[in-house]
């Protein structure tokens, strides 16, 4: 199997709109009463959240990609 990188932005943005489309699939079923303004907020909400998630998981140390130990340049030789 292949692996990618995580991206918990897009994880989050995917929750989210998931739920909103549960609360207006359970609407339209009649399970409950849902305004058609409670789209809007829970929206934003979780496209605030996905941004909050993904400026936290793009904090890295220095040296790039998670797990990967920083190159040490101090030893390097010089070149002319």
């Amino acid at each position: 199997m292949l692996r990618h990188e995580f991206h918990p932005g897009k994880l989050v943005a995917g929750l989210v709109l998931l739920t909103v489309a549960t609360v207006y699939a359970g609407d339209a079923g009649g399970a409950w009463d849902a305004p058609w303004f409670v789209a809007l907020p829970l929206v934003m909400a979780g496209l605030f959240l996905a941004g909050v998630a993904a400026a936290i998981h793009g904090i890295r140390p220095r040296g790039g990609r998670p797990g990967e130990r920083p190159r040490d340049t101090s030893a390097a030789p010089d070149r002319p």
